[in-house]
């Protein structure tokens, strides 16, 4: 299969090629930083508090729409990257395929749902009244870039399990540059508010999948990606459901206890909520090697599955935790340290600065331990042990970080409902930690272990024998 880019996570040294394929989705993860970022610096320098705060709580109702739908893409990656490091070229040109038709399948009801449904989400979330028709049609609009959405992640996860993490680099950085460009126009020039933000983003998707869809064709004609629907495969379409469907119910179940989440920060007020907004974009900021390292993690584990090397799963299952947590550890501290300035450059005003700070003080120190228990669950869903780290997510979310959540404001300071989140990542990494002693891990160490005594007779066989 052609195609320049590609990386080959069962050969050479790990961190190495983790850090290779990691490092263009981090610039990527920057990019897609300023989707949001750009769309906040804008409103929040051109338009008032309670449309940035519209902004903020817009963001849940179109994670709860898509959110099925984007973990059963993340299940195509992983089932790519298995066929990857097995060379079924065969298999993953029916698997794209299905994967491109399943897109069309699943936008149009998926876009109507959000339309209608949304304002219902925001009303649950408690959305104050004077941020409601702002954020009602910035996400109305948003929904119509749902085929866009759906379509440029589906073929970023096709390209990362091919190994190829550069490319969504170069589509992402012309659809950044398509957003800011028209948020200046629609917001700071024509003054369309929240909307003009909404409809910057929305072309900016599109942007996004057109450009995936023609470097597909062009650099990797081997799996004769079509543009238009095709036949789905039966037997591939439900591979994907059964590796794709946990993830995504798993995520569904996540995007509800976000909403939940909402609801308490939206109960505080629009400073309040204006705040968490800006902070969120800060903290995106200092977190932006954690989905990184963790997609490089999916991407190692599939393909060294997929080629039975159980000698770099071992190995891969520690290391590229441990260096995502150093490294999300060390930015957090530095953006910590320096965020009033940073945070000045969203808003001017003191009581959201004050708010915004408090958040970051609380919650950065910390998001080391959700970058270990991420980069963990990643690799453990690579391998298609999906149900384990799903257990692990609605635990911490229901179990752990809302009736945390709930108690502090009832109990302590509303304030300070973030010191939620430290909380719940501290469980899920200890959780996820004890991957390593079931018995699915066991039997990875023991096929090491085998594969690696192996590799020694073969050695031992190999050497010339000595003659007295």
């Amino acid at each position: 299969m052609r195609g320049n880019q590609k990386i080959d996570m069962t050969k050479g040294p790990i961190m190495k090629l983790v850090i290779l394929f990691a490092l263009p989705i981090c610039i990527g993860n920057i990019l897609q930083q300023l989707y949001t970022t750009v769309d906040t610096l804008v409103i929040g320098n051109f338009c008032s508090s309670v449309s940035l705060a519209a902004v903020g709580t817009s963001g849940q109702p179109v994670e709860v729409v898509l959110c099925i739908f984007l973990g059963i893409g993340t299940g195509v990656s992983i089932l790519v990257s298995q066929y990857t490091g097995s060379g079924d070229t065969a298999s993953m040109r029916r698997l794209v395929a299905t994967a491109g038709t399943f897109i069309y399948v699943c936008s149009v009801p998926l876009t109507i749902l959000g339309i209608l449904c949304g304002p219902l989400i925001l009303r649950f979330m408690q959305a104050p009244a004077d941020a409601w028709e702002p954020a009602v049609s910035y996400l109305r609009i948003i929904f119509l870039g749902t085929l866009g959405n759906m379509g440029y992640n589906m073929n970023a996860g096709i390209l990362r399990g091919l190994g190829d993490s550069k490319s969504s680099l170069w589509f992402l950085f012309l659809s950044c540059m398509i957003n800011i460009v028209l948020d200046v126009l629609f917001v700071a020039l024509l003054g369309m508010d929240v909307a003009g933000a909404a409809l910057a983003t929305v072309l900016a998707m599109y942007g996004s999948w057109v450009f995936s869809i023609l470097y597909i064709r062009k650099k990797y004609p081997d799996l004769e990606y079509s543009v238009l629907p095709r036949r789905m495969d039966r037997d591939i379409l439900h591979s994907i459901v059964f590796v794709g469907l946990p993830l995504g119910l798993n995520n569904s179940i996540y995007s509800i206890g976000h909403v939940l989440m909402q609801s308490l920060v939206n109960a505080q007020g629009s400073t309040f909520m204006a705040a968490c907004s800006v902070a969120s974009k800060v903290t995106g900021i200092a977190n932006i090697a954690i989905s990184s390292f963790s997609s490089a993690a999916t991407t190692f584990s599939g393909q060294n599955l997929g080629s039975s090397d159980y000698i770099r799963l071992k190995k891969g299952g520690i290391t590229i935790p441990f260096y995502s947590g150093i490294f999300t550890c060390i930015l957090g501290l530095l953006v910590t340290f320096f965020c009033r300035p940073i945070l000045g450059f969203f808003t001017k005003d003191t009581a959201v600065l004050d708010m915004a700070a408090i958040y970051i003080w609380v919650v950065l120190p910390f998001t080391w331990t959700f970058a270990v228990f991420n980069c963990i669950i990643c690799f453990v869903n690579g391998m298609g042990e999906v149900k384990y780290p799903t257990i692990i997510n609605i635990l911490m979310l229901w179990v752990v970080r809302i009736p945390s959540a709930y108690l502090i404001g009832r109990f302590i300071n509303g304030n300070y409902i973030m010191a939620c989140f430290p909380i719940s990542f501290v469980f899920g990494m200890s959780c996820m930690f004890a991957y390593f002693l079931t018995k699915k891990w066991k039997n990875i160490l023991r096929l090491a272990a085998e594969q690696s005594d192996r590799q020694a007779a073969e050695q031992v066989d190999r050497q010339p024998s000595s003659h007295l």
